[in-house]
């Protein structure tokens, strides 16, 4: 097989250029481990992007889209309906935070989050506040890349140079390095930082705040937990003030964090929640919206007969093979018990591996919750003025460990299925690539 052509494909989030020159190219994919065209095995520690939750290539999986795919490949969404995509919705509605078992489902996290910024709006329509338009988000926060979720971008380079909205307002970073460094699970200090949300209510009028949106664990901005307290204030200050919560968990949910969503694992439950990514084992693109069954309600009363209750979807949402995708994943979750597999022994040894990094002289910071990690190393503006973490990322793909980079941040999210070996490998494949950049 000669080699592809790299001109046509313009890759997502990816210095193209750079890569032109020294490609990184992954041919195929099982278990723990992508393989290169030429065999070599590289130790995926971050599960795809945060989605391969199952491991790689997973048979059950395969066979139940190739069932799907001769039985019935799409079926129209609009005023039509598949009975895999119902039974899917009902499987996913047994395992929502209580009330939230009304499913919309999308292709993404990014329209998950434009899903729910429209949702949320309609119902504040619908009750009759119309005025409550202003959303809220966080610095650091990533909720895609659509125009709603690119103005509620908590990451400046994934929002300046964009169409925004002008109605968004941020609350404080929760990284605090000096005070919560190497934090096993929760941080202690920073629940105070809500503060800022007092302040902004009081300023922009409760009466014109539609949403705040979070995620509960910050993925893609470095992988912050929320500190102890945090979100359970969060949202008695919400309900205080009638402004709706949503949970982004397009990357904590199903299983990640040792409970099947954030919500369950902190017992704190949104009025909306977004999902995607491992809702399948990544395997086919797919996202749903969980809305609680009162807002549903409530919009489907204030709206006309005989007329959509909102005008809004995708030709792809739902689709049957995604849907059955999603069956087959869930029966792999349930058999092998790992929609809550991070919340035990494997979960406490990936913390233990994780902190044994601390001896390293340039990091100064190591994260944890559940399967979800990530390392700060220090900052060298004068050499890495994009970071540090870039270089250590390309040093780990040569050194067969597959991370990512968010500037001097490492995370991690490693397939549900990992091993305590395959841990042991991803520790000493990324303290040799440390040393390797940084001496």
């Amino acid at each position: 097989m000669t080699d592809p052509n790299l001109s046509h494909w313009w890759q997502p989030f990816t210095n193209v250029r750079g890569f032109r020159q020294n490609p990184r190219l992954i041919a195929r994919a099982e278990g723990c481990f992508v393989y290169t065209p030429d065999g070599r095995a590289v130790l995926d520690i971050t599960a795809g992007l945060w989605c391969v939750n199952l491991g790689h290539s997973r048979r059950e999986i395969a066979d139940a889209v190739h069932k799907q795919l001769l039985e019935m490949d799409f079926a129209p969404p609009f005023q039509f309906g598949s009975p895999v995509t119902f039974r899917f919705a009902e499987k996913l509605a047994g395992y929502a935070p209580p009330g939230l078992d009304r499913v919309f489902f999308t292709n993404s996290g990014s329209e998950s989050v434009e899903t729910a910024m429209k949702i949320a709006h309609v119902w504040q329509r619908a009750r009759g506040k119309a005025g409550k338009t202003r959303f809220i988000a966080r610095e650091r926060g990533y909720h895609g890349v659509n125009v709603g979720g690119t103005s509620l971008q908590g990451i400046p380079n994934n929002r300046k140079g964009f169409p925004t909205l002008d109605n968004v307002d941020f609350l404080p970073d929760l990284l605090d390095i000096p005070a919560n460094a190497f934090s096993r699970g929760l941080p202690q200090q920073g629940a105070n930082k809500l503060d800022a949300l007092e302040k902004l209510i009081a300023q922009r009028g409760a009466e014109n705040i539609c949403a705040v949106i979070v995620e509960p664990i910050v993925g893609a901005g470095g992988m912050v937990p929320p500190p102890v307290g945090y979100l359970q204030r969060l949202r008695e200050i919400c309900t205080r003030h009638d402004i709706l919560l949503i949970f982004d968990e397009v990357v904590t949910g199903f299983g990640r964090t040792g409970s099947v969503f954030a919500a369950i694992e902190f017992g704190v439950t949104p009025d909306i929640m977004t999902t995607a990514k491992a809702i399948n084992g990544g395997t086919v693109p797919m996202g749903g919206v969980f809305v609680h069954r009162d807002i549903q309600q409530a919009i489907f009363d204030a709206a006309p007969t005989g007329v959509p209750e909102i005008f809004h979807g995708n030709t792809y949402a739902g689709a049957p093979v995604a849907a059955a995708a999603g069956l087959a994943a869930f029966e792999i979750y349930e058999r092998e018990g790992l929609l809550t597999r991070a919340a035990g022994p494997i979960g406490r040894y990936w913390e233990d591996a994780l902190h044994r990094l601390r001896d390293i002289p340039h990091l100064i910071d190591i994260r944890n919750y559940g399967l979800l990690g990530a390392v700060t190393l220090a900052p060298d503006p004068a050499k890495y003025p994009g970071g540090v973490g870039v270089p250590v990322h390309n040093r780990c793909w040569e050194n067969g460990l597959l991370c990512r980079a968010v500037g001097d941040n490492l995370v991690m999210s490693p397939p549900l299925i990992i091993s305590e070996a395959e841990i042991d490998l991803f520790v000493a494949r990324l303290r040799q690539s440390i040393r390797d950049v940084l001496g």
